[in-house]
């Protein structure tokens, strides 16, 4: 079972000055540097179900879960045993396998909207091409999106990015042109009059609207009553193309993702990783007369050797049958689990006396240190961050492993179990508790 006490960071931390010394910050992505949270990162070896292990031996229940694909937990057995057979028979052709359309058979199923596919290695990449089909498609340049939804690296993209680049309190990003992002336009979140002036003031420009339908990377923010509706009716009556950004909420917040959940459709979605059972994958898709642009049959030009690979062709598979076999039992237990946790973990605040509000869409959430509410980038910006630290640490020398952001959901899968929810409620009781002290 998870420590109680202090963990043990010897191995974890030898290993963190041996990464530093070969890769920038130690770390291959910029949050598992825990500059806003302090303290030592663990290196994990291994996880099971919903357990994680590190480097000195340390258990941890795990709700950062690989950023949300994870779903049904680390090592699942069916998922392992489809890379296993897959790898069998060679880990790479750069050439077409059959599994390919297995897998977007399934993805398709899914979404209605989606009658084609073009899968890539990763989420930024979607969101990339997405909106580089989106110009193609409307001949316009502008694209819309909103403060603290992350869609990626891509240089027009990182303008109020939400995710690691708040995290970091970094302006964007160093080498990124002016003129990269000059025909981005970064509204706030949750704000139609914004999204209508800025469609008045650049009339007949504006290529695309991408969003996530629930926001992941500034925390989890949903989109209030009729947002998403009017972002629908707004680029319809505007001839230009709504994105929505599923990287996060496809297959987790309802098997058909936030689409589903809230009986929109947009005109091409982007998918992540867990269409690939957490391993590199990305895909983006829509009507057939918007996809058949893409090469090789239309003009707008977007390639990977590694895309559609058939190891996470078969983990996907895997993952997506298990989940449309058992999604009426899957969906209603990861919700009912995750606000018993969600609302104990609130609860021993409010008893605390710590200033704590939430958000949560099914197995999707944060605890915000802010008395809130949290509805878009100004109001998550003004969470106490130092107080988020504090509760991190005490989390992790509890045995829980929460994303080491003020601003990055969490998320809860099938193999957590009630004990999981009582153990971490009580840690989150002991934090408080040290917090207050």
């Amino acid at each position: 079972m998870p420590s109680t006490t202090s963990r043990k960071v010897e191995q974890s931390r030898r290993l963190q000055e041996r990464a530093a010394s070969l890769i920038p910050g130690g770390v291959n992505s910029p949050v598992r540097g825990f500059a806003s949270v302090g303290g030592d990162p663990p290196f994990i070896v291994r996880g099971k179900g919903s357990h994680i292990f590190d480097a000195d031996e340390n258990e941890y229940i795990d709700y950062v879960g690989s950023w949300g694909p994870l779903i049904l937990g680390h090592a699942a057995p069916d998922v392992l045993d489809a890379i296993v057979s897959a790898a069998c028979n060679g880990t790479s052709f750069g050439a077409s396998t059959p599994a390919e359309a297995d897998l977007a058979e399934l993805v398709i199923s899914a979404f209605p909207h989606v009658q084609k596919i073009r899968f890539v290695s990763s989420g930024t990449e979607a969101t990339m091409s997405a909106i580089r089909l989106a110009r193609a498609y409307t001949k316009r340049k502008y694209i819309v999106k909103f403060e603290g939804c992350y869609h990626g690296h891509s240089d027009a993209l990182l303008v109020k990015a939400g995710s690691g680049v708040a995290t970091l309190g970094i302006p964007g990003s160093a080498g990124v042109p002016e003129e990269f992002t000059q025909f981005t336009l970064a509204l706030p979140f949750n704000n139609v009059k914004a999204v209508e002036y800025a469609f008045q003031k650049f009339k007949h420009q504006i290529a695309c609207v991408i969003v996530e339908p629930v926001v992941g990377n500034m925390g989890c923010v949903p989109a209030a009553d009729d947002y998403l509706v009017a972002l629908r009716l707004i680029t319809e009556r505007e001839k230009s193309v709504l994105i929505f950004d599923e990287v996060m909420t496809g297959f987790r917040v309802a098997f058909g993702g936030a689409q589903e959940l809230y009986n929109i459709r947009p005109d091409i979605t982007t998918m992540g990783k867990i269409i690939g059972g957490g391993l590199p994958v990305g895909a983006y898709g829509g009507p057939s007369e918007i996809m058949n642009l893409v090469a090789p049959l239309g003009p707008m030009y977007q390639a990977g050797t590694l895309s559609g690979n058939p190891l996470a062709m078969a983990a996907g598979c895997a993952t997506l049958r298990h989940l449309r076999d058992h999604k009426q039992e899957i969906y209603s237990r990861i919700d009912k689990l995750s606000g018993e946790l969600v609302e104990g973990v609130a609860s021993a605040a409010k008893e605390a006396g710590v200033a704590l509000c939430y958000n949560r869409v099914g197995s999707m959430f944060t605890w915000f240190f802010t008395p809130g509410p949290v509805t878009d980038w100004d109001s998550a910006s003004k969470s106490n961050t130092e107080a988020f630290g504090k509760f991190f640490r005490a989390m992790l020398d509890s045995g829980i492993y929460l994303p080491p952001s003020q601003y990055e959901a969490a998320f809860l899968g099938t193999t957590h179990t009630a004990e999981d929810i009582r153990q971490t409620i009580a840690a989150a009781k002991q934090a408080f508790a040290a917090m207050r002290r």
